[in-house]
């Protein structure tokens, strides 16, 4: 193509698709700039704050009551008519997000057409990681993997055998690999999107703007979505202070400090993180989140080095391939795992590990896509899904050979580590029969902490800013209130599960995500209609038909002169 073939191309482009990355239609302030007052929607604030009451009072009052509804209605309702949607939902993020960034939408910046990324990359992915699951792999990291080992999935391998160890490792990484940070990436994509190139204010119900119409995004549709955000968002950021505590008491218990973590010790871990991470929310993302998540992975780097270095190296370095090509080879069988495939004894099992952790990761999407869209403005589309969904899964994959392997060389060489004591004393075991026992057990009840403390931090940020129309920096009150009842709600979550207070969390997690599915489906849906009349797209769209209408013009000119040359001969 020629200089003025191009130059003739982009002179036919309509002025109207804008030269800076918004729609003319679309010119309002970036991201929240809420240029005042933050202003609480007193409907979405209200009814979300009501209903957690609701739950809070009924827990402390009933737990008993609680826990057996919630019993009755996710094994008798939700495991054996819903599994099925969590599964096929999970599997499908993935398909949307990887085929958006192969696809021209992935050239697209969430922002400016020539806007710069915000954070440094190191910093973005730190933080990035440590709000997204740090807390679940301190408590999971050694569990899972020698749990599969002793109780594989129904019908896949022989308890403790070798077919188990490869079963073990492939399971693992599916449910903490490449499906969880799509799920994630879906939302945060989404968020980002409509906020950063649009110009909609940072709500989750804005993103629906193409699918619903403005009118109804702002209107009582757009508002229990927003209610459904933070709801799902209490929930999961609580369901992981839970799990911290429990690992926090496991680890005290386990150095000797005391004889067992009661419920009352739980509670009162749960009140002293509590108010750290609400310290730590209202200093902010800059400051706060991002010097917590940068300290955080140094200490997580230190411990991993440790494990690898003192542990099994040469086995867990083998089992990086190994775990790799299991993963792969079983990919298929383990994502479509449903109850028609084992019966009752697979529906208890898939409540407990696969539909748990996709309900827990979608019930986390509303601030871990959110937080995730919050530091991810200036990058492409494709920068962001192989940033969001590529590295930490790198990361994963490596964190549970080294434990994950430590873990099963220790299971199969007589350390009872599955069947020694509760799931969250299951790193503690590990780490006893390794040198320096106490120190180390120390650092991981201090990385429990941190990365519970950042990652809760980001969860009250965004819980303010659903609660106050979108504000980027929501005002003090609203973060500690959320914060506040972050906690409570994880205190009734873990006597709700009474003696096995894994069981309440999961119960729970697993409830409130059930309607969360069907908004995430439907941000799909808007996204692509978003993407399908970017600016960037119109332009490329418009350029290619004045090209072909040039072209055409041009064809018939040389037919037209070779008719003439023709006749003259």
């Amino acid at each position: 193509m020629s200089a003025d073939s191009e130059t003739e191309a982009r002179a036919r482009v309509p002025e109207e698709t804008g030269i800076a990355g918004h729609l003319p239609d679309e010119h309002v302030p970036p991201v929240g700039d809420a240029a005042g007052t933050p202003r609480t929607d007193r409907t979405v604030f209200g009814v979300a704050a009501a209903l957690a009451l609701a739950i809070i009072v009924w827990g402390v009052a009933s737990p008993s009551s609680l826990a057996n509804i919630a019993d009755t209605v996710l094994n008798d309702a939700v495991i054996p008519y819903g599994g099925w949607a969590f599964v096929l939902a999970a599997s499908g993020f993935v398909v949307f997000v990887v085929a958006l960034a192969v696809s021209r939408y992935g050239r697209i910046r969430l922002g400016r057409d020539d806007e710069k990324p915000e954070f440094r990359t190191a910093s973005w992915i730190a933080m990035m990681f440590s709000a997204g699951m740090g807390i679940g792999l301190m408590f999971f990291g050694v569990y899972e993997p020698v749990s599969h080992l002793a109780s594989p999935p129904p019908g896949t391998a022989a308890a403790g055998s070798d077919e188990a160890v490869h079963t073990a490792m492939a399971t693992t990484l599916f449910h903490w690999t490449v499906h969880p940070w799509a799920i994630y990436a879906v939302v945060g994509l989404a968020i980002a999107y409509s906020t950063f190139r649009r110009g909609r204010s940072q709500l989750i119900s804005a993103v629906f703007a193409p699918l619903l119409g403005r009118r109804r995004t702002e209107g009582p549709l757009g508002k229990a979505i927003d209610v459904m955000a933070i709801f799902a968002t209490l929930f999961g950021s609580a369901a992981s202070l839970g799990l911290g505590a429990l690992q926090v008491g496991g680890g005290m218990a386990s150095v000797g400090w005391i004889d067992s973590p009661g419920t009352g010790l739980l509670v009162g871990i749960i009140a002293i993180l509590t108010v750290a991470f609400i310290a730590s929310a209202v200093s902010g993302i800059a400051k706060g989140i991002q010097w917590l998540s940068n300290i955080n992975m140094v200490l997580a780097a230190l411990l991993a080095v440790f494990v690898l270095v003192v542990g099994p190296t040469v086995l867990i370095l083998n089992l990086v391939p190994s775990a790799i090509g299991d993963y792969f080879r079983e990919l298929a069988e383990m994502s479509g795992r449903s109850g028609v495939t084992g019966g009752a004894e697979m529906q208890t099992w898939l409540s407990g590990w696969t539909v748990f952790y996709w309900a827990w990761w979608i019930s986390w999407t509303p601030f871990v896509g959110m937080f995730i869209a919050r530091i991810s403005r200036g990058r492409t589309i494709r920068q962001f899904v192989l940033g969001v969904i590529a590295v930490p899964s790198v990361v994963s994959l490596v964190w549970f050979a080294i434990f994950g392997g430590a873990a099963i060389q220790k299971q199969r060489s007589g350390v009872d580590i599955a069947g020694a004591g509760s799931s969250e004393s299951a790193t503690f075991t590990l780490l006893e029969h390794l040198p320096w026992f106490v120190p180390m057990a120390i650092l991981v009840m201090i990385l429990v902490s941190i990365f519970f403390v950042s990652g809760a931090d980001a969860a009250s940020v965004v819980m303010g800013t659903l609660s106050q129309k979108g504000s980027v920096n929501p005002h003090r009150n609203a973060v500690i209130f959320w914060g506040v009842l972050t906690g409570a709600v994880a205190a009734v979550m873990l006597l709700v599960g009474g003696e096995d207070g894994l069981t309440g969390l999961q119960n729970l997690t697993i409830l409130v995500a059930v309607p969360f599915v069907v908004v995430m489906i439907g941000l799909c849906v808007s996204l692509y209609r978003d993407l399908r009349s970017d600016p960037m797209v119109i332009r490329e769209r418009e350029m290619l038909r004045s090209l072909a209408e040039i072209h055409e013009e041009r064809t018939g000119d040389e037919r037209r002169r070779r008719r003439l040359r023709a006749r003259r001969t």
